[in-house]
């Protein structure tokens, strides 16, 4: 059984950004949702709750008594899960997230924005975009996006923007007409063993896009060009942009008034100045690709510009949390790879170049912290002190050979304020003894470190717009 042939579907960790997204999305289509997930709290219980999309804090067997055509899984939970076993015992057709997610982007003119960094940002962007051009598109993002009140976007047009994830190769499900391409450096060496293996399954998921589509690619690294140019895409498939390489390409950018400004060129035509809210050099690439995907589209050039300056970000993406009463400025991230790292720092130094700033670091999962140690040990360097604390336990892996301990060992080679605090309590109760009005905290990673941030905010409380 497919999506079409569904009326009534059951998600498993239906809580999960992608799940809590496509739920969103099917049932504004038509389909009967629910699901269950574990009792932990993220953003996405309010999503549910607003989209009134019931579901249960805990997984039992018993859930799938009821009446269901289909069950989608995250992708955490395999075939000895409580709750798919007892849905394949069922014989109720079982989907994975991606699975189902390909299924969709076959009935839209579908987007994938795939890459090794950025998907998040320029997903949401361009779905911004799209809608205040009055294009009615669909979306689904990997984290909460203010000005979509959750992380889906349900229109009523034929655009479909969303994040395709290389890992798993779960490539193999979409569909595209559209892609976006932004980087390719290894990852997930659970699943890719070799930086070659990994480059591989991008060439492969280009070689999808029909003769009709496109492809928008960062031509400022090796690697992306190498990837199109393999792909066997003809030349007027291919639309490239970049800070420095491309048919679209920033001439100039300059921090003013807490807005990043750049100007942009596309081929011979000189396109005029842009503003962001977003900081930092890899958000004016992220925007490139943007303006590079709507030109194509057609949308105006005046609704590109306005719509990017109004843009306010997403969740986790360098999100200012606030400012502590006793001070401090926190600001929370999802980087959890070594070039992720290092361009948000660099952007931070950029923004704040008199703070010092405290990097609050939880490595996730110990496979990708062995493939990249060397990586990760040089990747600080423009944060003033390093707090590592223990390496995210998730559903992916629970142990493995490189420690945050060793990480610490590592780092510390070439940033020598470094220190292992385990916990995030410990992390918490360090930083609420030590910081200072001229520290900047951020918090990184793909885990729950963001919850040192939420700690401090309890302890102290946050300032308001008036004492700010």
């Amino acid at each position: 059984m497919n999506l079409e042939q569904a009326k009534k579907i059951y998600f498993i960790g239906i809580k999960g950004v992608g799940m809590t997204a496509l739920a969103q999305l099917l049932k504004s289509r038509g389909w009967e949702v629910c699901g269950s997930d574990t009792d932990e709290k993220f953003f996405t219980d309010q999503v549910l709750n607003q989209s009134g999309i019931n579901f249960w804090e805990e997984f039992n067997a018993q859930h799938l008594e009821q009446p269901i055509d289909l069950v989608i899984r995250s992708s955490a939970y395999g075939n000895d899960h409580l709750e798919v076993k007892a849905a394949l015992a069922k014989k109720i057709p079982v989907l994975d997230y991606a699975q189902a997610l390909g299924e969709l982007t076959r009935q839209y003119k579908s987007i994938a924005v795939c890459g090794s960094h950025g998907k998040t940002t320029i997903s949401a962007l361009l779905a911004h975009v799209l809608k205040d051009a009055n294009l009615s598109p669909s979306a689904v993002i990997g984290s909460a996006v203010p000005q979509f009140s959750g992380n889906a976007l349900l229109g009523s047009g034929e655009l479909f923007v969303f994040e395709a994830d290389e890992y798993q190769n779960k490539f193999k499900y979409f569909t595209p007409q559209i892609a976006v391409l932004t980087s390719i450096e290894w990852d997930h060496p659970d699943f890719f063993p070799t930086p070659e293996n990994y480059f591989a399954t991008f060439v492969d998921f280009l070689k999808k896009i029909p003769p009709t589509g496109f492809v928008v690619a960062c031509y400022d690294t090796d690697n992306v060009k190498k990837a199109v140019a393999e792909a066997g895409l003809q030349p007027e498939q291919i639309i490239s942009y970049g800070l420095t390489n491309g048919h679209f390409q920033m001439v100039r950018m300059w921090l003013d008034e807490g807005r990043w400004h750049f100007s942009v060129m596309e081929r011979e035509e000189y396109l005029g100045e842009f503003w962001l809210k977003l900081i930092g050099s890899h958000n004016v690439a992220n925007a490139l690709a943007v303006i590079a995907v709507a030109r194509r589209l057609g949308v105006d050039l005046e609704v590109i510009r306005t719509s990017l300056a109004s843009f306010e970000g997403t969740a986790r993406r360098f999100e200012m949390k606030g400012r502590l009463i006793n001070g401090v400025t926190l600001i929370d991230d999802y980087g959890h790879h070594p070039a992720e790292i290092k361009a948000t720092l660099k952007a931070a130094r950029a923004f704040y170049p008199y703070k010092n700033i405290r990097v609050v670091f939880q490595p996730h999962t110990f496979s990708r912290t062995q493939a990249l140690l060397s990586d990760f040990g040089q990747c600080f360097g423009e944060a003033d002190e390093v707090i590592i604390i223990d390496t995210y336990s998730s559903a992916r892996e629970k142990t493995g050979e490189i420690t945050s301990a060793k990480l610490v060992d590592e780092v510390i080679k070439y940033h020598t304020k470094t220190i292992y605090k385990p916990t995030i309590t410990e992390a918490v109760d360090y930083l609420a003894k030590t910081a200072n009005r001229s520290d900047l905290v951020i918090t990184m990673g793909a885990g729950n470190v963001w919850q040192v941030g939420d700690k401090l905010i309890s302890q102290f409380g946050l300032m308001t717009g008036s004492e700010f």
